[in-house]
């Protein structure tokens, strides 16, 4: 049984700050539909009973700042893995913003400092549906994984600009990103 909510309750913001993955799904009038698996402890953080800001690291495609530039619908889905079993997404409309934005600034407190950031991905939540998860599987969470800090910590600053030059200032549909300004 589906149940809808207008802001984030107390009791879904545990559920949320509890998992260890996250899912976010995002797609513009044409072209492919975007959804990526996100992880690593302390990348989304809850601001307000309708506001959340999830930190978007270096990856090889940069498809949701692409799509949240020609159409800002975003849905972000957990799932319980463990435990009672529970499905949440959170439907909203997004902002990306990255090192040169002031909300970039504003907001990079809220997160850890992690090689390789890319943007700060701000998500005003519309609307909040829950569901059951019955045939959601049980997952044992084992660790985090750690290649990407690793990669990116290797890499530095100026090889993670020329990696971003190459692979993620246009979708794989030919969007452009904005990685770099206008």
């Amino acid at each position: 049984m589906a149940n809808f909510f207008n802001e984030i309750t107390p009791k879904l913001k545990t559920f949320i700050e509890s998992q260890k993955v996250f899912f976010v799904a995002t797609a513009t009038a044409k072209g492919r539909i975007n959804l990526s698996p996100k992880g690593l402890a302390d990348t989304f953080k809850i601001t307000d009973k309708n506001t959340v800001l999830w930190l978007n690291l270096t990856g090889s495609g940069n498809e949701t700042a692409a799509h949240v530039l020609q159409n800002n619908r975003m849905t972000i889905m957990f799932c319980s893995f463990e435990g009672k079993p529970l499905i949440l997404r959170l439907y909203g409309t997004a902002k990306v913003y990255h090192e040169r934005d002031e909300a970039f600034q504003e907001n990079k407190h809220h997160f850890p400092e992690i090689p390789g950031t890319r943007q700060i991905v701000e998500m005003h939540v519309e609307s909040i549906q829950t569901s059951c998860g019955f045939a959601v599987p049980f997952m044992d969470f084992k660790e985090e994984r750690h290649q990407l800090n690793s990669w990116a910590e290797k890499q530095g600053k100026e090889r993670i600009e020329t990696y971003w030059k190459e692979k993620n200032t246009k979708s794989i549909d030919g969007l452009d990103t904005k990685i770099f300004g206008e």
